[in-house]
C-alpha cells in the first residue's frame, strides 16, 4: 500500500559534502532565512494544499470504512489520489490554482488510507499479530517514498518533470485493479483460507459485537461518547505529536540544515532515503517486538505504552542532540535517529485504535487523523512564524522536544489496551 510522495523533487549528493561545516550566527541565519524561504514557497504550497483536502477526509472515510470495508474504500481512495497524480501536469500547464486543486483532491483521497489499512489489519490478523502486520504496512508506506524520491529524477531525467505524476498514476491504476482481484475483504469471504487459520484468525475478535447488516453503523458514530473517554483523548494527542513531529520534520530540516550548515539537504541523497528507510526497518522491528511481549504475557496496555514512550521520548531526546550538534554529519545522524524512532510509535497509538474501539477503530481513526492533521498544519506554519520572530530553529526544536516529552505522560497516564465501553452496554 504504498503511496506516492508528495514531496519536491530530491537530487543526490553524496553524504560527504557534509564533512566540511561552515558557523553561523543567529543574525547571519535570519538574514539569510527569507532567501531560504522564498526558495521553498511552491513545495510548502503544495504541501498546505495536501493536507488541507487530507484534512476534510479522514473522519468521513473512517465511519465509510467502518461501514463498507477497508477493501472497497481503499480501492476508490487509491483510484482517486492515482487520477489526481496523473492530472497534476495537466493542471499545472494551465493554472497554479487548478494544480493546487489536485493536490487538495490527493489529500482527500489518501485520507482514507491509514484508516482502511488499520480496518483490514483488524480484520485479518489475531490481536497477537497485528503490531508485525501495522509495522509491515507502515513500511511500505515509507519505502513507497523512498522509491518514489530516488526513481524520480532518473524519470524526470527520461521523460521531463512531468514524467513521474503520470508514471505513478498509472502505476496506481494497476495496483486498484490487482488489489481488487486478488484481495479478500474479510477472511470468511476468501476460498482458499481452511477452517483452521480461519479460526485462529477470528478467534481473538469474538470481542467485537457482530451487528446485523440492517444495524450496522446506519446510525451516525457516537462522537459524543468516544470525544467522553479519556482513552481517546490519549489517541488524539499521540496522533497530533506524531503528525507534528512528523511534517515539521519533512517540511523544515532542509531549511534548518541550509541556514546553519550552509548545506543542501535536497541535494543529498540519504536525506531521500536513509531516515525513511530506518523508519521501514524500526516500525516493523517495533512491531514484532511488541507482538512478542504480548505473547509472553505483557499486557496489552503496558506494551503500547512501552512502544509509544520509545516512539516519543526517542525523537524528543535526538531533536536536542540535533540542537547541540556541531557538525553537519552528527546532525544529521541525530536527524536518522529521531525519524527511524518516531516508528515505535506505530506499535503504540496506531495498533491501539483496533482495541479500544474495534467497532469504531475506523471514525475513531478519521477523527485522530484530523487532529493530526491539524497538528502537523500548526507546527509547519508555527515553525515559520517562530523563526521570523526569534531568528533561530533551535528554540523550535527544543519546544518540540519538550511537547513530545509532555505527550508522552499524557499517553502513559491516559492510554489503555483494552476495549472501552462506548455503546453504554457494560
Amino acid at each position: 500500500m504504498a503511496k506516492t510522495s508528495t514531496r519536491p523533487r530530491v537530487n543526490r549528493a553524496p553524504l560527504h559534502r557534509l564533512r566540511q561545516p561552515k558557523t553561523t550566527t543567529n543574525r547571519q541565519a535570519s538574514h539569510r532565512l527569507s532567501h531560504v524561504k522564498n526558495a521553498t514557497d511552491s513545495a510548502v504550497r503544495s504541501w498546505s494544499s495536501f493536507l488541507w483536502g487530507y484534512l476534510v477526509s479522514p473522519i468521513i472515510g473512517g465511519a465509510l470504512v467502518d461501514y463498507y470495508g477497508g477493501k472497497r474504500v481503499m480501492a476508490y481512495g487509491v483510484a482517486l489520489w492515482s487520477l489526481a497524480t496523473f492530472l497534476s501536469p495537466w493542471a499545472a500547464a494551465r493554472s497554479l490554482w487548478l494544480f493546487l486543486s489536485t493536490r487538495v483532491l490527493l489529500g482527500m483521497a489518501e485520507g482514507v488510507a491509514l484508516p482502511s489499512m488499520n480496518n483490514m489489519v483488524l480484520r485479518w490478523f489475531p490481536r497477537t499479530e497485528r503490531s508485525s502486520a501495522v509495522g509491515i504496512a507502515m513500511a511500505g508506506f515509507q519505502l513507497g517514498n523512498t522509491i518514489g524520491l530516488l526513481l524520480s529524477p532518473i524519470i524526470m531525467s527520461r521523460a521531463g518533470i512531468f514524467g513521474p505524476f503520470v508514471i505513478f498514476g498509472l502505476f496506481g491504476f494497476l495496483w486498484v485493479l490487482v488489489w481488487i482481484s486478488a484481495i479478500s475483504g474479510t477472511p470468511g469471504e476468501n476460498a482458499q483460507i481452511s477452517a483452521h487459520e480461519l479460526d485462529y484468525i477470528t478467534r481473538g475478535q469474538k470481542l467485537v459485537k457482530t451487528q446485523s447488516g440492517g444495524e450496522r453503523l446506519r446510525k451516525v458514530p457516537p462522537f459524543s461518547k468516544l470525544l467522553s473517554k479519556w482513552p481517546t483523548w490519549a489517541l488524539i494527542s499521540a496522533n497530533a505529536m506524531h503528525s507534528w513531529g512528523y511534517f515539521v520534520i519533512l517540511s523544515w530540516m532542509p531549511v534548518y540544515f541550509k541556514t546553519i550548515y550552509h548545506v543542501n539537504l535536497r541535494e543529498a541523497a540519504w536525506f531521500s532515503a536513509l531516515p525513511w528507510v530506518m523508519m521501514a526497518v524500526l516500525g516493523y522491528v517495533a512491531g514484532v517486538v511488541s507482538d512478542r511481549l504480548i505473547q509472553n504475557g505483557t499486557s496489552i496496555t503496558l506494551t503500547r505504552k512501552i512502544m509509544q514512550t520509545i516512539g516519543f521520548v526517542g525523537p524528543g531526546v535526538a531533536l536536542l542532540g540535533l540542537n547541540a550538534a556541531k557538525s553537519p554529519v552528527i546532525a544529521s545522524a541525530w536527524l536518522t535517529i529521531a525519524v527511524g524512532l518516531k516508528s515505535f510509535g506505530h506499535s503504540g497509538f496506531l495498533v491501539n485504535l483496533q482495541e479500544i474501539a474495534p467497532q469504531y477503530a475506523g471514525v475513531l481513526h478519521g477523527m485522530s487523523n484530523t487532529a493530526g492533521t491539524f497538528a502537523a498544519i500548526l507546527g509547519t506554519v508555527g515553525a515559520g512564524f517562530f523563526v521570523d520572530r526569534m531568528g533561530s530553529f533551535r528554540g523550535f526544536l527544543i519546544l518540540t522536544s519538550l511537547l513530545y516529552f509532555s505527550s508522552t505522560l499524557f499517553w502513559d497516564i491516559f492510554a489503555t489496551g483494552e476495549r472501552v465501553d462506548f455503546d453504554g452496554t457494560g
